[in-house]
């Protein structure tokens, strides 16, 4: 996308004098304060870099005041022609209010500007007419479900500062630098009647009719418009004239605006107003305009900022009004016009020019790179994947070509036409019988027994008990396997499931529930994807219980857990078959006892094997597994956690892998602990290995580095702690070699402890015994970013990112192994 795409698309130019503007190609170092009286007055604080304004603003306006913390909102990059802009910008466009330009002069980066900029805090001079001497720029830590970024504008001590007690220079100047008008003297004089300044068009060019757009018609706003609907296809489309935008995972709804009256309508045309409280309501009503119909998607956004259907439908049940967004993705009508043969670009410009930068209405960006390489950037991150539309296409109800819809995992909705009770909580369902209508009947396509929350399972049961049968409303026979346990139910009821792929026979495997649509009839519900992958290994194991749910609030079962470590066992087998393996064994559950175990213990399942340790002389057994019904039988016994040795069993005594874990202290920031483990990975690169990182599941980063065993643990041990303890000494103020908690507050842990015989680390790809679900995640460098935070990957949601995945980002590790450097700590 390129740099001023969103700045563009938020304006229509033929109605504001705001520059349209390109980027740069001449590098300079200006910088403006422009004083904006919108909404709300705040000061637009813009510093030029890589040919563009990198823009905030800054809600109170800049202090003198050393240390005084300014919140800034980072907004989207303007044009250079920007900076000399003074003036009106008229009501209905995006950011209408008075303008005035504040302060303006030249800025001094005080160290590398683009490498600040990346890890978050700017440090420079202004040499402006009324701000001078050091400033910093710095990046707050994301909050959930925020979009924005927001960063704190602070003044160093120095001779430009002033006390607390000095005068505030925003009230001892307000004036424009450059025609000394205040920005209420320029509001009064659009005011009076200074028509805004239309750009001037072609002699040739036919009158467009009001709001300037080709394709709108004056009309009377309709009630209701049948939604576009995307059609599923494998892959995303390429070439010009796409867009791309992520694919929610909410309700879509459509907003009608009237006189003040706001009603929110569901894609068969209900009226859910009242499902979604004041706040969203009142935010859509002040919007500036009279009349409007968008279109739109209603979302609960999760802790890693990805939408969330569970969460969606657990605040509805809850009656949770304060975490709804609404994502405007489309403008069918505004103020007297049907705006639907208009071209897309055109309707989703005018809808940024109306709609606020934060709060619980926002925009839907889009994206114009490649298809693919956005639907692979969509997946890696596991969210549901993406829609692609064509610029050009006006809005069509219905199902079309123009709308494509590319998924990361197969979802889609099946009717649920029975249940089996769950052998394990009492009065709630264990899993749901499901099936799609075909030529009119309803076909068996099996079930799903994963994804319920507890207070889920047991409303599910007392919904379905009302709706039970007791014919079959399936048109083919089920076999014994299939009927046992089953209370058949009228198909009345729309479940949304998310699996891995459709049997050869059919029907589903590794299905995960995500809750019910209540905005789709059972009727209309059939097979969208055919999509056939080769069978996942076959798993010998008989779960007990199958249904008992380890995560409570994510609503991930045995079986789920099960299912989910059958999908990665090709990425996760070589890190852990064949090595000492301790657990984190909870069998009730998250919520219930938990304890460590490392060695063999009576009645582990026949799959898991026991392996002697020749210096252990009490002769326990340690753990181990050869294959996935190993793992499944550590399932099974109810471990969470799967901890490796750095060794395997035929060779303990050498080490084949070295790892950093970076565990933050209060206060630290994520940002800081990717910084930390990018420091981690240049001190070992230096020392001649190779450095692969992965998320910890919990709070941290693990750097690890493959090696040839041929060094001892006492060696291994000796070499990372002196990485550690050069790094807390280099900068102490960062980081700390020691594990005292006291001395932990605001730096970050560098924990070589791993490195020693008998220590082990949670493996690649295992689940944490941890509320959500998370799981240990490999990454490639790359990836590394606020967007993905230590917990972003879970049971759920791994499976999308590896359906996205170009290339596994650890298939070199064992390849990438290196003996450990001669002479960095005591030999054999």
């Amino acid at each position: 996308m390129a740099k001023l795409d969103p700045y563009r698309r938020k304006r229509d130019f033929t109605i504001t004098s705001e520059p349209e503007g390109k980027v740069a190609q001449t590098p300079g170092r200006s910088f403006v304060i422009q004083k904006h009286a919108a909404r709300r007055l705040h000061y637009d604080f813009r510093l030029e870099m890589d040919g563009v304004l990198k823009s905030w603003a800054v809600t109170k306006g800049p202090s003198l005041v050393p240390g005084a913390k300014r919140l800034a909102v980072h907004v989207e990059d303007h044009p250079l022609d920007y900076g000399g802009f003074e003036g009106n910008i008229p009501k209905g466009q995006y950011g209408g209010g008075a303008v005035i330009l504040w302060d303006r002069g030249q800025w001094q980066p005080l160290g590398d500007a683009d490498k600040g900029y990346a890890k978050g805090h700017l440090e420079f001079e202004l040499q402006g007419e009324k701000l001078t001497g050091r400033w910093h720029l710095v990046r707050m830590q994301k909050k959930p479900n925020e979009k924005r970024e927001n960063w704190l504008l602070i003044k160093a001590d120095d001779e430009a500062a002033r006390g607390e007690d000095a005068p505030d220079i925003l009230e001892e100047r307000p004036e424009s630098v450059a025609s000394g008008r205040s920005v209420e003297e320029v509001a009064a004089e659009a005011e009076k009647g200074a028509a805004p300044k239309r750009k001037p068009k072609a002699k040739a060019a036919k009158a467009k009719p009001a709001p300037d757009m080709d394709g709108a018609k004056k009309a009377k706003m309709p009630d209701f418009v049948q939604p576009a609907l995307a059609t599923l296809r494998a892959k995303a489309p390429e070439g010009e004239g796409w867009i791309h935008e992520i694919k929610f995972d909410g309700y879509r709804l459509q907003a009608h605006i009237a006189e003040g009256q706001v009603k929110l309508l569901t894609r068969s045309g209900l009226d859910w107003t009242d499902r979604f409280g004041d706040g969203l309501i009142a935010a859509l009503k002040a919007l500036p305009v009279t009349t409007a119909l968008i279109d739109g998607e209603v979302v609960v956004e999760g802790g890693n900022s990805a939408s969330s259907f569970s969460a969606l439908q657990a605040d509805l049940s809850e009656g949770r009004t304060d975490r709804f967004v609404f994502y405007a993705f489309d403008l069918m009508y505004l103020d007297g016009f049907d705006l639907r043969q208009a071209a897309l670009q055109t309707r989703k410009s005018r809808l940024a020019a109306i709609l606020p930068d934060q709060g619980p209405v926002r925009f839907s960006s889009d994206f114009t790179e490649s298809g693919d390489l956005v639907l692979r950037h969509a997946c890696r991150l596991s969210l549901e994947g993406i829609v692609s539309k064509r610029l050009d296409a006006p809005y069509r109800s219905g199902r079309g070509k123009s709308w494509i819809k590319s998924k990361c995992s197969d979802r889609q909705e099946f009717v649920v036409g029975g249940y089996v009770p769950s052998s394990a909580t009492d009065k709630a369902i264990g899993s749901l019988v499901l099936g799609v209508y075909r030529d009119g009947a309803l076909h068996h396509v099996g079930r799903v027994g994963t994804g319920f929350k507890a207070q889920v399972a047991r409303d599910l049961f007392r919904q379905l008990q009302a709706l039970e049968t007791p014919d079959s409303p399936f048109a083919d026979k089920l076999d014994a396997t299939q009927r046992r346990g089953v209370q058949f139910v009228q198909p009345k009821l729309v479940a949304e499931v998310e699996f891995r792929a459709w049997t050869a026979d059919g029907h589903l495997r590794h299905a995960s529930f995500r809750g019910l649509r209540e905005d789709k009839p059972a009727t209309e519900v059939v097979q969208e994807s055919q999509r056939k992958t080769p069978e996942a290994p076959r798993r010998r194991v008989t779960l007990t219980h199958p249904d008992r749910i380890y995560w409570p609030e994510a609503g991930v079962t045995k079986e789920g857990l099960a299912d989910y470590y059958t999908d990665v066992w090709p990425y996760m087998a070589p890190l852990v078959v064949g090595r000492p393996l301790a657990l984190v064994r909870a069998p009730s559950g998250i919520t219930g006892q938990r304890f460590f175990q490392k060695h063999a213990r009576s009645g582990l399942n026949k799959h898991v094997r026991q392996v002697t340790d020749p210096k252990d002389k009490g002769g326990e057994k340690l753990i181990s597994i050869d294959d996935l019904d190993g793992l499944i039988g550590l399932v099974q016994s109810g471990a969470l956690e799967i901890h490796p040795w750095g060794a395997m069993n035929a060779n303990l005594d050498k080490p084949d892998s070295l790892t950093m874990d970076l565990d933050p202290g209060e206060g630290v920031g994520w940002q800081a602990v990717i910084d930390a483990a990018q420091e981690v990975r240049a001190r070992l690169q230096a020392a001649g290995l190779n450095c692969f990182v992965k998320t910890s599941g919990g709070k941290g980063l693990h750097v690890v580095a493959p090696l040839k065993p041929k060094a001892s643990w006492t060696a291994l041990k000796a070499f990372t702690k002196a990485i550690a303890a050069q790094m807390a000494a280099d900068e102490p103020e960062r980081f700390v070699a020691t594990i005292t908690k006291s001395k932990r507050k605001g730096r970050i842990l560098i924990d070589y402890l791993r490195n020693q015989r008998g220590a082990t680390t949670v493996a690649a790809y295992s689940s944490r015994a941890r509320e959500g679900a998370p799981v240990s995640m490999p990454l490639a460098w790359e990836e590394l970013s606020p967007q993905i935070g230590p917990d972003h990957f879970t049971v759920l949601n791994a499976t999308a990112r590896l359906n996205g995945l170009v290339a596994d980002p650890w298939q070199d590790f064992l390849a990438a192994a290196v003996p450990l450097p001669a002479g960095k700590g005591k030999a054999d």
